[in-house]
Parts: C-alpha cells; sequence; structure tokens
C-alpha cells in the first residue's frame, strides 16, 4: 500500500493500462503538455508519444465522434471531457452513436470507448461548469457509469473500464482530485456493479457515490453521537447498480437515505428510491429520504453555491426523519 492522491492514482490506471494495451490512446484538449486541467495525464506525452497522447481542438463534438470510430475499428480510445457540462456538445455521438452501435449493428461492431471527465460543485465555477449529470446518462441504454471516491477505488475502476468492451463513463469530482488515500502497487480492476459498504451499521442505510459518500461518512460520525448506527454504501458504479447489497442492508436497518449532488429532482436518487420501494417495501419503517442539490442553477457565488449543495448536516437531518426523531 501507499498513499497516493485521486488524481495520482487515476495517473497510475492510465499508465498501467497503457503499458498493458498498446491499443490504448488517450484524447481530449489540453492533456498532452499541459497534463490536463487537473494535471491527471501529467507526464504521459512524454512517456508514451503524441500518437498515443492526443492533444484535440476545442470541440467534443470531434474529439469524441473521432473516438467512436476509432472504438468500432479496433482502438480502446479514451476520451477526456474536461467538465461534464461539455458533455451536451458531443451528445449526439455518445447517446446516438457509441450507446447504440453495438445494438444496431446486430452485435457485430463493438465500441469500447472509456470518457474520463468529472463534474460537480464546491470552486465557485458557476452553472455551466459545476453541473451533475450522471442521471442523464443512466436515462440512456448501452452505456456503464462509475463514479470513484476514492483514490483506490478511481484506479480499479478505471482500469476495469478498459476491460469493457462497452461505453464506459468515468465520472470524477473536481474536488476529490488532491484527497489522499492507500492504493495497492499490485491491483486488479474494480468490477462493476458491486457496491462497497464502507460504515457498517443497524439503524439507518444511507446510499450514496461519489465525492458525497464523504460527506455521508461524517454524518454518520455526528449521527453515531446521537445515538444512531447509520451504514453507509459506496455504489461505486450506477450502471450497473448493485441493488443486492441496498435491498441486503435495508432488510437489516428497515430504513434508508439517498444522497448525491445532482439535483434533487429526476436525480438519480429517484431511481434508488423507486426500487426500494418496487423491492424492498415490506422491510421499510419509513419512506425512503432524499438528499440532493436545490433544483437550481448552481451560483458562483461561494456561500450561495454551498446553500444549493447537499452537505452532511442535510443528511444527518434526512436520517433523524427516517429514524422518525424530527419532522
Amino acid at each position: 500500500m501507499r498513499e497516493l492522491t485521486y488524481a495520482q492514482a487515476l495517473r497510475e490506471a492510465l499508465t498501467e493500462e497503457m503499458e498493458r494495451d498498446p491499443n490504448i490512446l488517450l484524447m481530449g484538449e489540453d492533456i498532452g503538455v499541459y497534463g490536463g486541467v487537473f494535471k491527471v495525464t501529467e507526464g504521459l506525452m512524454a512517456r508514451f508519444g503524441e500518437e498515443r497522447v492526443r492533444e484535440t481542438p476545442i470541440s467534443e463534438s470531434g474529439f469524441i465522434g473521432a473516438a467512436v470510430g476509432l472504438a468500432m475499428m479496433g482502438k480502446h480510445p479514451m476520451a477526456e471531457l474536461m467538465f461534464m457540462d461539455f458533455a451536451w456538445v458531443a451528445a449526439d455521438q455518445i447517446f446516438n452513436q457509441a450507446c447504440k452501435m453495438r445494438q444496431m449493428s446486430g452485435g457485430q461492431v463493438k465500441v469500447p470507448l472509456v470518457i474520463r471527465t468529472q463534474q460537480g460543485g464546491g470552486r465557485g465555477n458557476a452553472a455551466q461548469h459545476s453541473q451533475c449529470l450522471e442521471a442523464h446518462f443512466a436515462h440512456i441504454p448501452g452505456i456503464k457509469i462509475a463514479l470513484p471516491s476514492t483514490p483506490s477505488d478511481a484506479k480499479g475502476l478505471l482500469k476495469q473500464a478498459f476491460r469493457e468492451q462497452d461505453p464506459v463513463v468515468v465520472i470524477e469530482h473536481k474536488l476529490l482530485y488532491n484527497t489522499k488515500g492507500d492504493v495497492a502497487e499490485q491491483m486488479d480492476p474494480i468490477l462493476f456493479g458491486k457496491a462497497n459498504i464502507v460504515r457498517p451499521g443497524r439503524d439507518v442505510t444511507i446510499i450514496s457515490y461519489s465525492r458525497t459518500v464523504l460527506h455521508c461518512l461524517e454524518a454518520a460520525t455526528t449521527l453515531a453521537a446521537q445515538g444512531v448506527d447509520a451504514e453507509v454504501i459506496d455504489l461505486r458504479t450506477i450502471m450497473p447498480l448493485d441493488m443486492d447489497t441496498v435491498l441486503a442492508s435495508i432488510r437489516k436497518t428497515n430504513r434508508a437515505v439517498v444522497a448525491h449532488e445532482a439535483h434533487r429532482n429526476a436525480g438519480f436518487g429517484a431511481e434508488i428510491a423507486a426500487r426500494i420501494m418496487e423491492q424492498g417495501f415490506q422491510h421499510l419503517d419509513a419512506p425512503v429520504e432524499r438528499v440532493g442539490a436545490l433544483d437550481v442553477p448552481i451560483a458562483y457565488s461561494l456561500p450561495l453555491e454551498s446553500a444549493t449543495l447537499p452537505s452532511p448536516d442535510k443528511i444527518v437531518a434526512a436520517a433523524r426523519r427516517a429514524m422518525r426523531m424530527e419532522a
């Protein structure tokens, strides 16, 4: 084990996978000489050359489209969207081409494309650079979605993304890149669709992913001081979604809180809550609580942004409602 930052763990995964598979190449804005806006790809152009670490114009539709074509022809490209918000510019290439090509070709054409991107607030980047859009991707069949919360998961899930033969989007969080954690030097890929119980508990299940997992763990510490033993589940991936782990926890705790940074309205937490109601209603002693960002564009002002986003205190309040400790 070594202590690495989230960014270092991602870079290590990219390095190991590029050494393993010569068909892997990277594409994106400023990923070469500059090393990426969050320095994840720093040094990779010098190590692997300009043919495998390709600087692109500011044209998401262009380089995502090129990556789809490369994947169809036997390469394994990784295209980096500098901000998740820019996915809309390449929506046709992602949703209508990459996600549907295997089905439309009768299984003859595979699209092993990895898209790396980051999302979320906390830096005052305002409404066009702070959105969490995972629910939009989850709505389209044919793509897999990973949202690592720790350096170890960042490395393991990214390595697995390069083992998949279908499109994968690995969604990072801009405030996680400098967080640190233990990462195994020799690490196997982490299989998609297997959640991680990061804190066992018996009173209420708190379900989350990405940076909000850290808020949930902080909330669980606060709840413990109030006599509530919270179990925290990090989903790791939402497509595929590990409902078995979620339902097993709810059979034990009989209460559920779903928390994420995306807007609460039609956020992926609504899908999780619906599945809990469909598959585990008989085990619930209270309605499923949801915590998400307010349904307004993310503000540039840091105090307003903070008020908009979920927090440990808001998760504590939701858990207390689930426990019938407050209205």
